[in-house]
């Protein structure tokens, strides 16, 4: 558990780091990924205002070793470690699924591509893409 959080908040600190003060990024990002029966959403927003948002895991998910060692409810873990760290908004949604191993694998790809697409650099953007005119605290 410890070891499974503490990669995921230096994942967090480690993207605040490489971010800056945010200028030029796209912001907001979304990815809706299947795989086989499982198809999750997620959307994130580079607002400098930690929050997430997790639902839609089947009844039980949490109890399921996934690979081994890996319990479902790890995932959540990982979620908030991350979103925390990093300042991020985060809504990650369970949309179809049987297997908890293609849940979380699906769960987790659709968080790595929204979060990619939110912290890309877009030409269009000058300066931080705010009314504030900051994306930190």
């Amino acid at each position: 558990h410890h070891t499974v959080e503490d990669t995921a908040i230096l994942l967090g600190r480690a993207i605040t780091a490489a971010l800056g003060d945010r200028s030029g990024i796209s912001r907001y990002g979304d990815a809706l990924v299947p795989l086989d029966e499982a198809l999750v959403q997620a959307v994130v927003d580079v607002s400098g205002r930690p929050y997430i948002v997790h639902s839609g895991e089947p009844a039980g998910f949490e109890f399921h070793l996934i690979g081994g060692h890996f319990t479902g409810s790890l995932v959540r873990h990982v979620f908030e470690a991350m979103a925390l760290n990093a300042d991020l908004t985060v809504h990650v949604t369970v949309l179809a699924g049987r297997d908890p191993h293609h849940i979380a694998e699906a769960e987790f790809k659709a968080l790595a591509r929204a979060v990619r697409m939110a912290i890309s650099v877009d030409p269009r953007v000058s300066g931080v893409p705010s009314t504030k005119g900051t994306l930190q605290l």
